[in-house]
């Protein structure tokens, strides 16, 4: 099953999913929100309009901010 984690430079609780993901051997993919704006739009559709990170999506799982989140 594919993951995509949805993060931003300076989040404290994007870098501890990020580990969590490493450490588990878990493949995953990293979209950063301030590399690629253009892909905003979808993550908002994930989050219901809330502007946070970090977002984990796995399958048809969607985690929002699962440990605490940072807003942009």
């Amino acid at each position: 099953m594919a993951t995509t984690l949805w993060v931003k430079g300076g989040c404290r609780h994007c870098d501890d999913l990020r580990e969590e993901l490493l450490r588990s051997g878990e493949p995953f993919t990293e979209i950063d929100i301030e590399k690629q704006p253009h892909l905003v739009p979808e993550l908002l559709k994930l989050t219901n309009r809330v502007r946070i990170v970090p977002v984990r999506v796995s399958g048809i799982r969607i985690e929002i901010a699962p440990q605490g989140g940072t807003t942009f």
